[in-house]
């Protein structure tokens, strides 16, 4: 199986430092997505699946937030980010030393706030840290929701739902190896038997079934590696 790496959104407008610290993050084994403005961060953000953000504070030009247009600062963009999840991990880096600065951005709902220049080991050490820490808070979610594999019976918050014979076989296969990418012809021959293109249709189908039953535990989701296969996560 192979353990897919920490996906950070890090949204930095010198390109210089920017590359210089996604370089090390990647070598690191982070998966890092780099932006230079709020705008493309934003975007990014909606249309990807990230496991923290780390945004600089002073970005130079604006971007439309929802219903005004707001600095494209760090600031605001974090303000987006946390209304649109209340979980994800945001670490600011900033030139920005002062007090103010520093409690401005914990009232947005930061976790961290490391002031320029800092010392590369250090953001390693807290990117684990609070990756960690999200870890552990997505598995005590996870404990409200359980496969009773023999009774096809799938216990979500207090509600009980029966699954079909195949939906419960999938959903135990990719619940062993949560976490880990699942190839799609690993899960069609454990599960059909064999990986022909109609087999694979069958599969899309089961997946798309199960993410409705699921769609009430936000920190519990099946994701799609296109072209390679699915991933549970929790």
């Amino acid at each position: 199986m192979t353990t897919l790496p920490a996906r950070i959104l890090f949204v930095e407008d010198d390109v210089n430092l920017g590359f210089v610290i996604r370089d090390t993050l990647e070598n690191v084994s982070f998966s890092v997505t780099h932006c230079t403005t709020g705008s493309d961060a934003w975007a990014t953000f909606q249309a990807g699946q990230f496991d923290l953000c780390l945004l600089d504070v002073m970005l130079s030009s604006q971007y439309a937030t929802v219903g005004q247009v707001s600095q494209n600062d760090g600031f605001a963009l974090a303000r987006q980010i946390r209304a649109a999840n209340e979980h994800i991990p945001i670490l600011f880096l900033s030139a920005l030393a002062d007090k103010d600065n520093r409690l401005q951005g914990l009232r947005l709902g930061a976790d961290d706030y490391l002031t320029k220049p800092f010392s590369i080991e250090e953001l390693i050490l807290k990117i684990n840290v609070f990756l960690r820490r999200t870890t552990l808070a997505k598995e005590s979610v996870a404990a409200t929701t359980l496969l009773n594999y023999q009774n096809l019976t799938l216990h979500v918050n207090g509600q009980s739902q029966v699954l079909t014979h195949r939906e419960a076989d999938v959903l135990a296969y990719l619940l062993d190896r949560a976490n880990t990418l699942v190839r799609r012809d690993e899960l069609l021959r454990a599960v059909w038997g064999d990986d022909d293109y109609f087999m694979g249709r069958s599969l899309d189908v089961f997946i798309s079934r199960l993410r409705k039953r699921l769609a009430d535990t936000p920190n519990i989701r099946i994701e799609n590696v296109h072209g390679v296969g699915f991933v549970l996560r929790q």
